[in-house]
C-alpha cells in the first residue's frame, strides 16, 4: 500500500488551493468535523453539506466529505438529534467520516467557483476586483469578466450557458435590457456563481454586454434591467456553483500524484436544489 494523506494534508493542500485570506469577514470556511490525523483514501465533493451528501458519503466508504458551502455560518450552541444539522454531525462522526469546506475563498482562487463557471461559458477573465496576484502573478478575486472569442446574441448565449450548466428543476431565467431583445450581441461577459445580485452595479461599470449569476431578485433585477441592464442569465445557485467541484477533484488528484499518496476522489452528481420540480405557470406560458 502506498503513501496515504492525513485529513490535515488535505487541509494544507486545500489551503494553498484556496488560501484562507481570501475569505470574505462574514465566511466560515476549513474542517467542521473529523480527526486532522486520521487518514484519508477516498473523498467525495458535494456543494451542499446536507442529509444526502453525507448519506452518500457514508454509502461510499468516503473517509472525508469537502463541500462549497459550511454546515455552520453563524454560531451555534447545540448539536444534537434534534435537528438537520446535529444529525449530519452525528452521522459523519458515527462513520468516521471528515467534513471540510471551501467557500468565498474558493470563490475569489485562481481555480475556484468563478473560474470554472467563466470556463463552462467560454470565458477566461479577469476577477471584477483584483484582490491580490498570487505566486505566479494570477489576479484573485470574486467573480470573472471578459470577452468571448466571437459575439453571439443573447439567445445562442442564453442556450450556452443552459447547456453547460448542470441538469436541475431550475433551468435558467434571461433578462433583457430595456429597448433589447434576445437578438442582441454578447461579447464581454460577466459571472459569478451563487448569489450574485450585489454586484448588479459593479458589472455594468465593468462594461458587460451579460451577467451570468444565480438568485436575483425581482426588484434589483427589474430596476438594473429598467436602467440599461447589462443582460441577465440567473441560473440556480446550486447549478452555477457545482461546475467547480470537477475542477477541484483534478487539481487533488494532481496534488496527490505530486506527493505519491492514492486517493480517490469522486463527485455527487444529486441535484442539492431545495426545488423538487418546475411547473410552468399560466397555462404553459413560460416567456413574455
Amino acid at each position: 500500500m502506498g503513501k496515504t494523506w492525513t485529513v490535515s494534508d488535505v487541509m494544507s493542500h486545500l489551503a494553498t488551493m484556496y488560501p484562507p485570506h481570501l475569505q470574505e469577514s462574514w465566511d466560515k470556511n476549513g474542517l467542521v468535523v473529523g480527526d486532522p490525523q486520521a487518514p484519508v483514501r477516498r473523498v467525495l465533493l458535494a456543494v451542499d453539506p446536507v442529509a444526502v451528501t453525507a448519506a452518500e458519503a457514508v454509502d461510499l466508504g468516503a473517509d472525508m466529505l469537502i463541500t462549497h458551502h459550511p454546515l455552520f455560518l453563524r454560531g451555534t450552541s447545540f448539536v444534537s438529534r434534534a435537528d438537520a444539522k446535529g444529525r449530519l454531525v452525528h452521522d459523519l462522526i458515527r462513520a468516521d467520516v471528515a467534513l471540510a469546506n471551501a467557500h468565498t475563498n474558493a470563490d475569489s482562487a485562481a481555480r475556484g467557483v468563478a473560474f470554472a463557471l467563466a470556463r463552462a461559458v467560454g470565458l477566461d477573465g479577469e476577477p471584477f476586483e483584483t484582490k491580490e496576484l498570487d505566486e505566479d502573478g494570477v489576479a484573485l478575486g470574486l467573480g470573472r469578466i471578459g470577452d468571448l472569442v466571437e459575439p453571439v446574441s443573447l439567445e445562442e448565449f442564453a442556450d450556452r450557458v443552459a447547456r453547460a450548466l448542470p441538469a436541475g428543476p431550475h433551468g435558467i431565467f434571461v433578462g433583457v435590457p430595456a429597448g433589447a431583445d434576445l437578438s442582441m450581441p454578447v461579447r464581454r461577459v460577466a459571472v459569478s456563481g451563487g448569489s450574485g445580485d450585489s454586484f448588479l452595479g459593479l458589472v455594468r461599470q465593468l462594461g458587460a454586454d451579460v451577467y451570468v449569476t444565480a438568485d436575483l431578485r425581482h426588484h434589483p433585477a427589474s430596476e438594473h434591467l429598467e436602467d440599461g441592464g447589462p443582460a441577465l442569465v440567473c441560473g440556480s445557485h446550486w447549478a452555477t456553483e457545482w461546475l467547480w467541484l470537477p475542477w477541484l477533484a483534478q487539481d487533488l488528484l494532481a496534488a496527490a500524484r505530486r506527493d505519491g499518496v492514492e486517493l480517490e476522489v469522486e463527485v455527487s452528481t444529486l441535484v442539492t436544489e431545495p426545488w423538487a420540480i418546475h411547473v410552468p405557470t399560466g397555462g404553459g406560458i413560460t416567456m413574455v
